[in-house]
C-alpha cells in the first residue's frame, strides 16, 4: 500500500475504515510518528471504534491518553 493510499484511508468517510487504519498505525508506529499522520483530537473522536483494533497496545494508548487528559485538567 502506498503512503498516499494509507493517508487516504485515515481520512475515509466511513468511520470503521478510518478506525481500522488508525488502529493499525497506532499498533505499528512509534507514538511520536502517529501524530505526524493524525491529531490527538482525531484519536479522541474515533476512540470508541478504534480501541478494538489496538491489540496489545491498547493499555499503553489508554494510559497515555488518560495522562494527557489529566495533565490538561491540572494545567488549566
Amino acid at each position: 500500500m502506498s503512503l498516499e493510499t494509507f493517508q487516504g484511508m485515515l481520512r475515509d468517510p466511513d468511520p470503521e475504515v478510518r478506525s481500522y487504519f488508525l488502529g493499525k498505525l497506532m499498533r505499528q508506529a512509534k507514538p511520536d510518528d502517529v501524530f505526524t499522520f493524525v491529531s490527538l483530537q482525531q484519536i479522541k473522536e474515533d476512540w470508541v471504534r478504534l480501541e478494538r483494533y489496538l491489540g496489545n497496545t491498547h493499555a499503553f494508548w489508554q494510559w497515555l491518553l488518560s495522562r494527557w487528559s489529566h495533565s490538561a485538567h491540572v494545567n488549566r
